[in-house]
């Protein structure tokens, strides 16, 4: 097995787990309940990891690539507002992403 994925946010590694298991990937969780050990481990060794067997460390790295370029645009409104990707529509004036 291989460790494709780690992330202080669990919500994220939660969320890539729910992708590659859609996509029929077997995924290990580890250090699910590892946090309580900072301090006397380093922070990074506690975040959540996401291992997947050898044969389809390619597949799931793929679907991590497109995970992590979902929401990695700015979109320029009507009204000329530059936006960020987390807004579906204009902090300015309202009106939806293009993209959306």
């Amino acid at each position: 097995m291989q460790n494709i994925y780690s992330h202080q946010n669990a919500m994220l590694v939660f969320n890539i787990k729910n992708m590659l298991e859609a996509a029929d990937i077997v995924v290990e969780l580890r250090n699910e309940y590892a946090s309580g050990g900072v301090g006397e481990l380093s922070f990074v060794d506690v975040w959540p990891e996401l291992w997947v067997g050898f044969e389809d460390v390619a597949r799931a790295k793929q679907i991590i690539e497109v995970f992590q370029g979902m929401d990695s645009y700015d979109w320029v409104c009507a009204c000329g507002e530059i936006n960020g990707s987390a807004f579906h529509s204009c902090w300015s004036c309202r009106q939806d992403s293009p993209l959306s």
